[in-house]
């Protein structure tokens, strides 16, 4: 039920180092940024820990109309996790869904391709991953994001958020190797809540990041 207040990503990325101490200085372990919001924290993990940095695309599924509301998440690797429980609450169709994962599928393409710059997806074969976000609220994107990196066959998965709800962390917990969570505020009510600064990420800061840790 920790409250933390961060003063921006990279001053929550670098809050989270303490806890991945077992982490640094090794030569299979990757760090991976959420993008767009995750990839100012990663870039201070991976700075702190002496480990590569890659970029990884998840976007969100929003239920048509409340767009803020996630009736699941799509991410690098056409993975595609959907969140039963808000589809049949709403009756959402799939027609509908397969028309919004369209469109976020194009747009997680035209970020690829601006954020690469020609250059491939790091290896994870083997791996530790540590995926790395500015927080977490529903955990749909993050889910998106463990299911699609497990496919890529790391040995270890790590989640590293500077805030999340607690009862989502403990979930995290089940599908993953080790969760940290630096913040767990009670009651949740939004990722930016824990920051003094939460402007937007923007697409030329991730590129330069990502330039930055190459």
């Amino acid at each position: 039920m920790s409250n933390r207040l961060f003063r921006d990503r990279r001053d929550a990325g670098r809050a989270l180092v303490g806890s991945l101490e077992p982490y640094r200085d090794r030569d299979d372990v990757v760090v991976l940024g959420l993008a767009r919001g995750g990839v100012p924290v990663a870039y201070e993990i991976a700075k702190s820990l002496g480990a590569p940095m890659d970029v990884f695309l998840v976007r969100k599924l929003g239920v048509p109309g409340r767009s803020e509301f996630a009736m699941g998440a799509i991410a690098s690797g056409g993975i595609a996790v959907i969140n039963d429980d808000v589809v049949s609450r709403l009756g959402i169709s799939p027609e509908v869904i397969q028309r919004v994962a369209d469109r976020e599928s194009r747009e997680l393409l035209r970020r690829e391709h601006a954020y690469r710059e020609g250059r491939p997806m790091a290896d994870f074969a083997g791996k530790t991953v540590i995926l790395a976000d500015d927080g977490i609220a529903t955990g749909a994107s993050m889910r998106a994001a463990i299911k699609a990196v497990r496919a890529l066959g790391p040995s270890h998965v790590v989640v590293a958020v500077p805030t999340a709800p607690g009862s989502t962390c403990e979930e995290l917990r089940r599908e993953v190797d080790e969760v940290v969570c630096a913040a767990t505020p009670s009651p949740f009510f939004a990722v930016g809540e824990s920051y003094r600064d939460f402007a937007q990420t923007t697409d030329e800061e991730v590129r330069d990041l990502f330039r930055a840790a190459v």
